[in-house]
């Protein structure tokens, strides 16, 4: 196949041609005129392509119009360049060939979809050329048949055959080297996929492009025109977290246009709203905002709590209120309180009618109002009762949350509905936060309220922290704090109850003696009684009688005090997991609304004794992890405190399970972040005065102790970090992670300073085994530069941890995972880290202004590192990170005369090349430092050469001014202009040369010595070379001249 872009030299025959020739040549004028006037800006395409084509129309032969067309269509194909008037030329072809089709006619789409019709001659010369060697050609080629196709109607058909051909050229370019290539090819290919086909080969390429191509604009291409369908969705959301914010933005656009919200899963709708209403760009956010979310409410008929219900409210509550808040941001305050209808006329919602979704609104309707200051609080009136009802409203739903029996908690649906209602009740009480408690008598009911709701039997462990957390934003002072949390704990362990208590023994035996006694009364009085009827003394009977009723009832009496233990009301202390949890739970809020400074006083030390420190030894886990959060937080109060349930702390994290482990880690290091390790020294100090008295005393016995004693607890902190750091090594990837973020803010923080622990996190980074564990790598990528940049001391630590890091990379087991980690990009990290230029300028002190740079000191580690072993493996890993070094104009000397020793060690050709460009770069900046200087010193002894000049000719001139007047005269205007020509001379010789000498050096490097010798005039010839920077005005003027214009062009080819 010929080059069929080369311009053509046609040779017409005009004696051969008849009448017909001379109209065929007019209606090549007529394409020229129409590609000629298809370049302008303002040319109506619509009338060009109406004028063409009725003069195809008027051609017999259509087969020279086609060969017409094409001809010039190939001058602008050749252009890669998208300029403006190409663009045109582009579209007026699409336009033009596309137009042939009319829908109202099926006869001439059959008639026009023969192989002779302009849209299949197109297609065909342009499926000829997809493969052609020009990226310029194949960009123009994929650029033509996406708008030829684009153009189309809906009902257009094209024939079979042709379709596979332009299916399999496309597919073929999206594998092409050049990016616009692929875009236009993804363009093309957008009409022929099938979304229906779960094997569609295009569905398949843009999926591959979609998760493999590097380029961003190829993957925003690939997203705007992919089909949604069950096998692309996933993909579709998973650009959501790609790492160009214009391909996650088009990603949510794409999203928001094309996919309905019921196609999205719930976790797939809850991960859109938490990335991208989180999202680093701003841009990001605004399409989150403003296209997504009112996209999704759209579908959801406007309805906000239809839309909440599909977001899954009680997990996810706070994905949902980062949504309504993004929602409340788009409407003014008076309309967000108008459309909160859920309300009756108490500015309640009706006990029954409360649902998650409509509390939750409610809840963030309050909060959102409250963070807009005056505005806000005016608008709050009309959605919150007052303080005093809506405590009664609250404690009267508290009260009515259901106990589960021991047979409920194991019905699944019991389950579900009691936590629903604690997911009202947690937003309830939330709410309490938005109320206005300036009035007193509502400020009382309220915490009258809370402590009542804390000690009901039936709240559950989970609303505890929200309703101390309530109380205490109410309560100001701390003693006042401390004191009723105190008393609620307190009445929660030891409530009072009613006690039976047991009969004695003794008192038992009393009472069964008196009630025999009066049993024998009875028989007595009942024998008399029978004697006095026998003799018919009623009085005396009547009498009788009344005695044994007496009788009879103090009988009753003691046998039922016998039966019947006593009932006293008592304190009862609970141990049980339940009511501790409640306990630690409020003890652990109370604690974190404690001043660090306030310190221990007689009630929270009572409280760890009694509550904390057992709770630490509780067989509930729950139990143990509060009671060691307590712990750790009560040795954030006071030095001596945590110095002494430090080994507690450190034990419970090598023993219990992972949860408290994790607790555990976390108190021991914000100890040591507010103590520092020095904490743990205390002793040190003591123990040497110790051993200096006993010294003096000369028991050499008990000297020998102490000393022993005093290496005992130098090795403390020692062991404390010692253990600490084995957890980097845990196969528990919480644990790493942990112990991994405590390290990094101790050295950040400069309370640890170690270069082993550097290392360490450095190789923990690397680990495949931490590939998963994105928290851990985010915290240490964040980490690092922050760290390395803050000042030189923390690069100096990074250059000391390089060698040993590579060496453990170099020396790892093939079973390792380290050896699967890439040494090269580790050693390019230590080069980053350690950049002089990557320094803070904020943070530069005098003295890391040095003249040696940590780069300086690493290259020359380096270096001694390969003259070890030159001829080992690890030396390209050495070398290629010596030559990325940002290296001094003072280490320059010492450094070339090592480099060079190593270039003579080293026998490896690729490290000897790289090698060789140090020395060259090390010798061309020592030149350029040295001509600089030499250039400077001359410039110095011209300054004071001109200045002794001037003062020589000052003293002429007075000496002239005693002569004659016209003496005088002629001898001043001749020192005048000498002076001045002088002037001018040295002025050039001063300014100009040290510029333009070191752009000479700049360009080659053979004029260095002869540069470096040259005098005053050597200096003084490149004057007139100097460059002047042009004005805007040439700079916009040369643009234009480089624009594309394809007039020019057609007008010579017309010619010919």
């Amino acid at each position: 196949l010929c080059d069929l872009f080369a311009v053509q030299q046609r040779s017409l025959k005009f004696s051969s041609f008849s009448s017909a020739a001379m109209s065929s040549e007019k209606k090549i004028l007529q394409i020229k005129e129409a590609f000629d006037l298809a370049q302008k800006p303002h040319e109506n395409h619509a009338k060009l392509v109406s004028a063409l084509r009725s003069a195809y129309n008027k051609m017999q032969d259509k087969t020279i119009f086609f060969e017409e067309f094409v001809h010039f269509l190939k001058y602008p194909m050749v252009v890669y360049k998208r300029e403006p008037a190409v663009e045109r030329v582009m579209d007026f072809v699409a336009r033009f060939i596309t137009s042939f089709y009319q829908p109202e006619s099926e006869d001439s789409m059959v008639e026009e979809d023969d192989e002779n019709s302009p849209v299949n001659y197109l297609f065909n010369f342009l499926l000829k050329s997809y493969n052609a060697n020009s990226q310029a050609v194949r960009f123009r080629v994929c650029q033509l048949i996406n708008k030829l196709l684009g153009s189309l109607p809906e009902n257009a058909q094209i024939d079979d055959d042709l379709f596979d051909k332009i299916h399999n050229a496309m597919l073929m370019r999206l594998k092409d080297k050049v990016p616009n290539v692929r875009i236009q090819a993804v363009l093309a290919l957008s009409r022929l996929q099938d979304p229906q086909d779960e094997n569609c080969p295009v569905t398949n390429a843009y999926l591959l492009l979609l998760e493999n191509d590097s380029n961003p604009e190829v993957r925003r291409a690939v997203l705007s025109c992919i089909a949604p369908s069950a096998k692309t969705l996933p993909q579709i959301v998973g650009r959501t977290m790609d790492i160009k914010d214009v391909v996650r933005k088009l990603a949510y656009q794409v999203l928001s246009e094309k996919i309905h919200v019921r196609a999205l899963s719930i976790a797939q709708r809850v991960q859109l709203l938490q990335q991208g209403l989180n999202d680093r760009s701003d841009a990001v956010k605004e399409v989150m905002q403003k296209k997504l979310l009112q996209a999704w409410l759209r579908f959801c008929d406007g309805n906000v709590l239809e839309l909440l219900h599909r977001l899954d409210v009680e997990n996810c509550s706070e994905v949902a209120i980062s949504a309504l808040n993004a929602m409340f941001a788009l409407s003014p305050v008076n309309e967000l309180v108008q459309n909160c209808k859920n309300l009756d006329d108490s500015k309640l919602i009706s006990v029954e009618n409360l649902i998650p979704e409509n509390v939750l609104y409610w809840k963030s309707l309050c909060e959102y109002l409250k963070s807009k200051g005056e505005e806000g609080e005016v608008a709050l009136e009309q959605i919150l009762p007052e303080p005093a009802v809506y405590a009664d409203y609250l404690l009267s739903y508290l009260q009515n949350l259901p106990v589960l029996g021991e047979e409920q908690k194991t019905d699944f649906t019991c389950i579900e509905d009691l936590m629903t209602k604690e997911f009202i009740s947690q937003q309830l009480i939330l709410i309490v936060g938005c109320l206005d408690t300036s009035e007193e008598g509502g400020r009382k009911r309220l915490l009258a309220v809370l402590q009542e709701s804390l000690v009901l039997p039936n709240t559950s462990t989970s609303l505890v922290p929200s309703l101390t957390q309530m109380l205490l934003s109410i309560l100001k002072d701390n003693d006042k704090r401390i004191q009723i949390v105190a008393e609620i704990m307190s009445e929660l362990r030891e409530p009072i109850v009613s006690v039976d208590i047991p009969v004695d023994a003794t008192e038992s035996r009393r009472q069964e003696l008196k009630a025999a006694e009066i049993k024998v009364q009875i028989i007595e009085i009942k024998q008399a009684l029978e004697d006095s009827i026998t003799l018919q003394d009623f009085g005396q009977a009547s009498i009788l009688k009344e005695k044994l009723t007496e009788l009879e009832n103090l009988k009753n009496e003691l046998i039922k005090e016998a039966n019947q233990p006593e009932i006293k009301e008592m304190r009862v202390e609970k141990n049980d997991a339940e009511t501790l949890l409640k306990c630690l739970k409020m003890c652990y809020e109370l604690l974190r609304e404690t001043p660090l400074s306030r310190g221990l006083d007689a009630t929270m030390k009572e409280i760890v004794e009694s509550l904390i420190l057992p709770g630490v030894t509780n067989v509930n886990p729950a139990v143990r992890n509060m009671a060691v959060l307590c712990l750790g937080c009560c040795a954030l109060q006071n030095k001596d405190f945590a110095r002494q349930h430090l080994a507690l702390l450190l034990q419970i994290s090598q023993i219990d399970e992972v949860k408290v482990k994790i607790s555990a880690l976390k108190a021991m290091f914000d100890q040591l972040m507010l103590f520092g390790l020095e904490t743990f020294k205390v002793y040190k100090s003591t123990t040497k005065s110790d051993d200096l008295e006993k010294t003096i005393e000369g028991d050499t016995e008990e000297q020998l102790s102490e000393i022993k004693e005093v290496e005992d607890e130098i090795t403390t902190v020692h062991n404390i970090l010692h253990l600490l750091s084995n957890f980097l090594d845990s196969e528990v990837s919480e644990l790493r992670t942990e112990a991994a973020e405590g390290l990094a803010k101790l050295m950040f923080s400069g309370r640890l300073v170690s270069t082993k622990l550097l290392s360490r996190l450095v190789l923990l980074w690397y680990n495949p085994v931490t590939e998963d564990d994105i928290r851990l790598r985010h915290c240490l990528g964040v980490f690092f530069p922050i760290f390395a940049y803050a000042n030189r001391a923390n690069q100096e630590f990074f250059e000391e941890a390089f060698l040993p890091t590579l060496r453990t990379l170099f020396n790892a087991p093939a079973s390792s995972p380290l050896a699967d980690v890439d040494v090269s990009n580790v050693a390019e990290l230590f080069v980053d880290l350690t950049r002089p230029s990557g320094l803070n300028p904020h943070n530069k002190k005098e003295k890391d202004c040095k003249s040696f740079t940590v780069h300086d000191n690493l290259a020359l580690k380096i270096c001694n590192e390969i003259l070890k072993d030159p001829t080992a493996p690890d030396v390209r890993i050495y070398t290629k990170a010596l030559s990325s070094l940002e290296l001094s104009k003072d280490s320059r000397k010492d450094l070339l005369t090592l480099i060079n020793k190593v270039f003579e060690e080293v026998k490896d050709k690729r490290c000897q090349r790289l090698i060789e460009k140090i020395k060259l770069q090390l010798k061309k900046d020592e030149s350029v430092h040295r001509d600089l200087a030499s250039v400077s010193q001359e410039t110095d002894t011209t300054t004071s050469e001109q200045a002794s000049e001037q003062h020589k000719n000052e003293e002429e001139m007075n000496e002239v001014v005693h002569q004659t007047a016209i003496d005088s005269e002629n001898q001043t205007n001749d020192s005048a202009i000498r002076t001045s020509v002088q002037a001018k001379t040295d002025t050039g010789c001063i300014k100009t040369p040290a510029v333009t000498k070191a752009r000479k050096r700049r360009k080659t490097s053979k004029t260095e010595e002869s540069d470096s010798g040259s005098d005053l005039q050597g200096v003084t010839q490149p004057v007139t070379l100097a460059r002047t920077r042009p004005p805007r005005r040439a700079k916009t003027a040369a643009l234009e001249k480089t624009k594309m214009n394809l007039t020019h062009l057609l007008n010579q080819e017309a010619k010919k």
